[in-house]
């Protein structure tokens, strides 16, 4: 059984995420998707696996040079939280696309334990019953979509290049094609990423978010800060939850993490705070 191991973490009077403990792995859930019974959800920590050195320990990626039984052992662990085993995963390729892929049960396994036949795929959706969505992150922004009234859901990865290309939209989008979803009905997370206190994009970056947010002026005002040294602050927590709000999700209809990756380095995986040297953690949903 879950239990939790540290009080909720809370903005203003209410709760963003939970830390859980299960053995001896650690991980964060969202109240609002804890409240929808049809999935089960996590974002992992560094904490709990069985990885050593640079990826200590929880590390989710067979790519960084770590061992790759050792992975292996925690892709297991985060099954046993969720109560499925290695052939239920079905992993992403993310290369900083928008390109989003239909999940069936044909794909399960893939970028686990089979050969991925895909490739650029940095959002999953899935309708089926059993299939593990697994994302990768060590500082770009996770987002869950969930459908409770068709029983869908959707996992996409996205860094400053898929927020520009608005990939929150783009999975809304696909799946009010492939299932009927409608936005209004959708519940949405923004999970552990950068914050904007951690977060300088030189002008090339601000220039392709004011092309995203074109001729609105007051979202501009609040997710692009500029400084004196010619750089920006940029606020990708609130970019991805104005492009969610822009394809029709209700504002109440969506949690945002106030966790920062590079703020927490010893709890979780930073690209910027490590200069490249770490794992990945991971991000997955699935219909139960």
């Amino acid at each position: 059984m879950k239990e939790e191991l540290y009080p909720v973490i809370r903005q203003g009077e209410h709760p963003v995420m939970i830390q859980n403990k299960e053995g001896a792995m650690e991980y964060l859930t969202f109240p609002m998707l804890e409240n929808i019974s049809c999935i089960r959800h996590l974002f992992t920590t560094r904490l709990g696996g069985v990885s050593k050195g640079i990826y200590a320990s929880m590390n989710l990626s067979f790519t960084r040079g770590d061992k790759k039984e050792d992975v292996m052992e925690n892709f297991r662990q985060v099954g046993r939280v969720l109560l499925a085993l290695p052939e239920a995963f079905v992993c992403s390729d993310q290369t900083h696309t928008t390109n989003i892929r239909v999940i069936t049960k044909k794909d399960m396994g893939k970028g686990l334990i089979r050969e991925r036949d895909y490739k650029d795929i940095d959002g999953l959706i899935t309708k089926e019953k059993g299939i593990v969505l697994s994302t990768f992150y060590a500082d770009c922004v996770p987002l869950y979509i969930v459908d409770p009234v068709r029983e869908a859901i959707g996992l996409s990865h996205s860094g400053w290049k898929g927020t520009v290309g608005k990939i929150g939209q783009k999975t809304v989008q696909k799946m009010e094609e492939e299932f009927g979803s409608k936005p209004e009905e959708l519940i949405c997370a923004i999970g552990p990423s950068i914050c904007k206190d951690c977060y300088e994009v030189s002008r090339d970056v601000a220039l392709e978010m004011e092309t995203c947010f074109e001729g609105n002026q007051e979202i501009l005002d609040q997710i692009l800060f500029p400084k004196r040294n010619g750089k920006y602050q940029l606020d990708l927590w609130k970019a991805n939850r104005f492009i969610f709000e822009g394809a029709g999700v209700k504002r109440e209809h969506i949690q945002v993490t106030d966790i920062c990756t590079c703020q927490n380095p010893d709890y979780l995986f930073s690209h910027r705070a490590s200069m490249g040297k770490r794992g990945n953690l991971g991000a997955f949903l699935m219909l139960k």
